[in-house]
C-alpha cells in the first residue's frame, strides 16, 4: 500500500530560481517560496532537488517527497513526485485561462470556460478537447489552448505515473528522456521494451510493471521480452556470439515461471521465438540463437574484409631496393631484425590484411616501426602528419594504449573511437564513418569486440592496407566476440606469430614468467623471490594489510603512486577492488582537516586521489580506462553554478566534472585486470585468492603479469595461482571463423575441436524445418530444436509437472 500525498511530506510553492538542471537526466536544483506544507519547516523558502520535466520559474507546484539532511548544504527537500498546483477556485481559474500562456483568451472568455466547465475545467479539457467547442474560437485557437494545457502537464503526468508504478525519480526521468510525450503509451503498449531500451531496468522490474498493467502471465509480450533479454544478457555476460537453443529454453522456463505460467509454457516459448525470428528481432541458425546486432556484425566484418582483400593492388618493388630500405630502417631505429621479424614486415607490406601476434618482449612495437618506415619508403609517402599527403592512421582501443603507441612510433596515435568520431554511446551502433587513410594499424587488437570492429572495418575504403597487432593470449574483449583470435585461427589472412623473446633485461624474469604461464608451466620458481618479482602467501582477509605495507614501502623508496598499480579480478570481497581502493586511499591520501573531500554514495574523493575514467568522452579527449589524478575540488558554495566540481589531470589534459558526472569515474589505486589492458606500470601488485575461483583463468593471470614493466608483487593463495596457470580458458562461442570461411570460400583449419560447417545460410524456422539433425528420432529428450520441428511432444514425460517443479529440480 502506498502513501497518499497527504500522508507523505509535501511542499506547495512558487519556483523562485532554478540554479542547476541537467537536460540528460532531468535532474534539477531550485528554490521555492513556500505557500503550504505539512512539515515543521519554518523558513519561507526551501531548496528542492530531484528529476523533473518542465519546471518554470514563477509557476506554482506541489512537491511530494521527504526532507533530507545534506552533509554539505544542510536540509533540502528531495521530491519524488510533483505536479502543477492547479488553480482550484473560480477566481484562480479565470486568472489562469486569461494569462499570458493563452494568447487570445481574455477575461470574458475565461469566465465563460469556468462557468461552463466548472472547477474541473482543466481535467475536462485534457480528457475531451471538444469541451471548448461551445466558445466557437475557431479550430486553430482552440487547439492552441488544448496543446498548452497538454504540454504543460505531459512530463509531470508521466513522471508522476511512473513513480506510482514503482520507478524511482532517476529511472522515471531516464524513461521519459527516451520516450518523451509518448512515455505512458509506450510502456503500456509493451513494458518489456524497457528491458532492452532503458539502462538499469531488468526483466523482473518490467514484469512487475506488466503485472500492474494487467498483462497476463502467458502474454506473448512477456515471453518475447524474456527471450530477447536472455539472449542479450547471455552474449554480453559471456562474450559469446549466440546462445544454444537448449540453454535458451531452460533459462526461459526458469525466468518465466516466476508468475505461475501454465504447463504449456515450452510450446508458447517456441511460438514466440518463431515470431521473434520472423520479425527479425533474433536470428536462429544451426541450433544457435543470436542477438541480431552480433549476427549482422559478424557477416558485415567478413564482407568488409573480403572487399579490402579484393581491392588491394599491391606494392611493386625490386628486392634490391627493398633490402636497401630495410638496412636504412634498421640503422634509423638501431635494431637488427631477425628472420621472423623481416618476414613479418614483408608480409605486412605485401598483403591487404596482416595479423601480428606475440607475447611481451617479442618485438611487436619494433616491427610496427619497421612497417611504417618501409611503407613510407616504398610508397614515397610522407611521414609528416601535418602534410596533406600523410596517409597512415595508428589507433588502439584505449587512451593509454594509444598514447603508448604514439610514444614508441613517434607518430600520432589515437583511440579507435576518436579515429572514427564515435561517442561511446548507444548511438554508435548506427554510425557509418569512413576512413581515408591508405595504411591502418591497430594495436591491442585482443581488446576490440565484435560491435566496434564491425564499425571500424566497415569504415575502411578500397585499396587500404590493414595491419592488426596484439597478443591473442591475453584476455578477450569485454564485449562479445574474440575477433583477433578468430581471424588468426581462421587461416584466411597472412599472419605472423612471434615466439622469440627479444626484450629481456639482464635481471628481468617477468617476461619469461609470463611466457611460462602462457604455456601452462607450473614451476617452483614461480613462488620464489627474484630480483624483479616476489610472492607473499596470504589469506584473503590479510591481503589489504599486506598490500598496505607494500605500498608504504614503495612510497618510502620514492615511487610515485601513479607508477604503482594493484590489479584484482573481482570487485567484491575483502581482497576485491572496492575494498582495496578504500584501504589504499587511506594509506596514500588520508583525510586531514585542511584537505577537501566530496562524496558520492560510499566513495570519497580527495585532491591527489588516483582515479580511472569509465566512459568515452571524445569532446573532453578522455576515454574509458584512462587514469588521472584529482588536482582540484570546487565546492558548490565556491562557484556561481552552485554545484560541486572535481578537476582531474589526465596526463596534462585537465577535465572538470560536475557532480552529475561523478559516476563516470572511480578510485584507481586498484583496478580490474580488464581495465589495465593496453597499459603498463612500473610496479604491479597482483592479489589472487581462492574466493575468486570462477575468475581464475590462465589468460587473466597472463594479462595481469604482462602489465608490469619493472617489478611484480604477487600475493594470496598459492593454490589460486596454480589453478589459474593450469586452467586454460575455453574459447568463446563465436562464428566469425565460419563467416570468413563462407565469404572467402576457404576451409577452417582443424583445431582439435569439431570443425564447424562452412555453410552459414540463415535457417528459416517453420513447422516443416528440422533444425537439429544430430539427435536420433528414437531419442525422446526434450530439445528446443525438436519442439520447433514438431518432431516431439514438448510435454513428453512431464505430465503433472509444473514450471515450479522444473525450477526445484535445478
Amino acid at each position: 500500500m502506498t502513501e497518499t500525498d497527504d500522508q507523505q511530506q509535501y511542499f506547495v510553492g512558487t519556483v523562485k530560481a532554478i540554479f542547476f538542471e541537467n537536460p540528460e537526466n532531468l535532474f534539477k536544483i531550485f528554490t521555492i517560496k513556500i505557500k503550504k506544507t505539512n512539515t515543521d519547516w519554518d523558513a519561507s523558502d526551501i531548496v528542492i532537488t530531484g528529476s523533473f520535466g518542465q519546471i518554470e520559474e514563477e509557476e506554482e507546484y506541489k512537491f511530494v517527497g521527504h526532507l533530507v539532511d545534506h552533509p554539505k548544504y544542510g536540509k533540502q527537500f528531495q521530491a519524488e513526485t510533483y505536479h502543477h498546483s492547479r488553480p482550484s477556485g473560480r477566481k484562480e481559474l479565470v486568472s489562469f485561462f486569461s494569462g499570458e500562456e493563452f494568447p487570445g483568451v481574455g477575461k470574458k472568455t475565461a469566465e465563460k470556460i469556468v462557468d461552463k466547465l466548472g472547477n474541473n475545467a482543466i481535467d475536462k479539457i485534457m480528457h475531451d478537447p471538444t469541451a471548448l467547442d461551445f466558445l466557437k474560437l475557431g479550430k486553430e485557437k482552440t487547439q492552441k489552448v488544448v496543446d498548452q494545457i497538454s504540454n504543460s502537464n505531459q512530463a509531470e503526468q508521466a513522471l508522476f505515473q511512473l513513480n506510482n508504478y514503482g520507478f524511482g525519480s532517476v529511472l522515471a526521468a531516464r524513461i521519459y528522456q527516451k520516450y518523451g510525450p509518448q512515455t505512458l503509451d509506450k510502456i503500456t503498449e509493451d513494458p518489456y521494451k524497457l528491458v532492452l531500451e532503458i539502462r538499469g531496468i531488468g526483466f523482473k522490474r518490467a514484469d512487475e510493471l506488466a503485472r500492474q498493467l494487467g498483462i497476463a502471465e502467458d502474454d506473448p509480450r512477456r515471453i518475447k521480452g524474456a527471450l530477447v533479454q536472455i539472449v542479450t544478457n547471455a552474449v554480453n555476460e559471456s562474450g559469446d556470439s549466440y546462445v544454444e537453443q537448449e540453454q535458451l529454453l531452460r533459462k526461459s522456463v526458469q525466468t518465466l515461471s516466476s508468475r505461475n505460467t501454465g504447463n504449456d509454457l515450452p510450446e508458447k516459448i517456441v511460438d514466440c521465438l518463431k515470431e521473434l525470428v520472423n520479425d527479425g528481432s533474433v536470428i536462429v541458425e544451426n541450433g544457435k540463437v543470436y542477438d541480431k546486432n552480433i549476427y549482422d556484425s559478424e557477416w558485415s566484418i567478413a564482407s568488409a574484409l573480403k572487399m579490402i582483400n579484393g581491392s588491394f593492388k599491391g606494392i611493386e618493388w625490386k628486392d634490391r631496393d627493398y633490402s636497401k630500405y630495410l638496412k636504412q630502417v634498421q640503422t634509423q631505429f638501431k635494431v637488427e631484425y631477425d628472420d621472423s621479424q623481416q618476414k613479418a614486415i614483408k608480409q605486412a607490406l605485401s598483403n591487404p590484411v596482416f595479423l601480428l601476434t606475440g607475447g611481451p618482449g617479442t618485438g611487436k612495437t619494433t616491427i610496427i616501426n619497421g612497417i611504417v618506415a618501409m611503407y613510407s619508403e616504398l610508397n614515397n609517402a610522407t611521414l609528416d602528419p601535418s602534410s596533406e599527403d600523410y596517409a597512415i592512421a595508428l589507433a588502439a582501443p584505449t587512451g593509454r594504449a594509444a598514447k603508448h603507441m604514439g610514444e614508441t612510433t613517434g607518430l600520432p596515435a589515437m583511440t579507435i573511437h576518436r579515429l572514427l568520431g564515435l561517442t561511446g554511446t548507444a548511438d554508435d551502433e548506427y554510425a557509418e564513418p569512413t576512413l581515408d587513410c591508405k595504411l591502418l594499424i591497430i594495436d591491442e587488437m585482443s581488446m576490440v569486440d565484435t560491435r566496434l570492429f564491425k564499425i571500424l572495418i566497415s569504415a575502411v575504403q578500397p585499396g587500404t592496407q590493414v595491419v592488426l597487432v596484439g597478443d591473442r593470449d591475453q584476455l578477450p574483449s569485454v564485449g562479445p566476440g574474440q575477433i583477433f583470435a578468430d581471424m588468426i585461427s581462421s587461416g584466411v589472412f597472412s599472419s605472423t606469430i612471434l615466439t622469440d623473446i627479444h626484450r629481456v633485461d639482464d635481471n628481468s624474469t617477468i617476461i619469461q614468467l609470463a611466457h611460462d604461464i602462457n604455456e601452462g608451466i607450473v614451476k617452483e620458481e614461480v613462488f620464489q623471490n627474484q630480483a624483479d618479482r616476489s610472492f607473499f602467501s596470504s589469506s584473503s582477509r590479510n591481503v589489504p594489510d599486506v598490500i598496505s605495507q607494500i605500498i608504504q614501502k614503495s612510497l618510502i623508496k620514492k615511487y610515485n603512486i601513479a607508477d604503482v598499480q594493484i590489479l584484482a579480478p573481482m570487485y567484491r570481497g575483502t581482497a576485491g577492488i572496492d575494498n582495496l581502493n578504500q584501504t589504499i586511499q587511506n594509506v596514500v591520501n588520508p583525510m586531514t582537516q585542511k584537505r577537501k573531500e566530496v562524496s558520492i554514495g560510499n566513495v570519497h574523493y580527495r585532491i591527489k586521489d588516483k582515479v580511472v575514467y569509465l566512459v568515452n568522452s571524445p569532446e573532453d579527449n578522455v576515454f574509458n580506462g584512462e587514469i588521472g589524478m584529482i588536482v582540484g575540488i570546487i565546492l558548490a558554495k565556491e562557484n556561481t553554478d552552485k554545484v560541486d566540481k572535481i578537476v582531474i589531470d589526465f596526463d596534462g589534459n585537465e577535465v572538470t566534472l560536475d557532480r552529475k558526472d561523478w559516476t563516470n569515474i572511480a578510485l584507481a589505486y586498484c583496478t580490474s585486470i580488464h581495465k589495465a589492458q593496453g597499459s603498463e606500470f612500473e610496479i604491479v601488485i597482483l592479489p589472487l585468492v581462492n574466493e575468486e575461483s570462477r575468475m581464475l583463468r590462465r589468460n587473466l593471470l597472463y594479462t595481469a603479469i604482462t602489465r608490469s614493466k619493472k617489478s611484480l608483487v604477487m600475493l594470496g593463495d598459492r593454490s589460486a595461482f596454480e589453478r589459474a596457470i593450469k586452467d586454460k580458458s575455453s574459447e568463446r562461442n563465436t562464428t566469425l571463423k565460419e563467416r570468413l570461411a563462407n565469404v572467402f570460400k576457404k576451409e577452417i583449419p582443424a583445431t582439435g575441436k569439431e570443425v564447424a560447417t562452412n555453410q552459414a545460410n540463415q535457417t528459416v524456422i517453420s513447422d516443416e524445418t528440422k533444425i537439429d539433425d544430430t539427435l536420433k528420432e528414437t531419442d525422446d529428450r526434450l530439445t528446443l530444436s525438436k519442439i520447433m520441428s514438431n518432431s516431439i511432444d514438448p510435454m513428453i514425460g512431464m505430465e503433472g509437472v509444473t514450471p515450479h517443479s522444473f525450477m526445484k529440480s535445478k
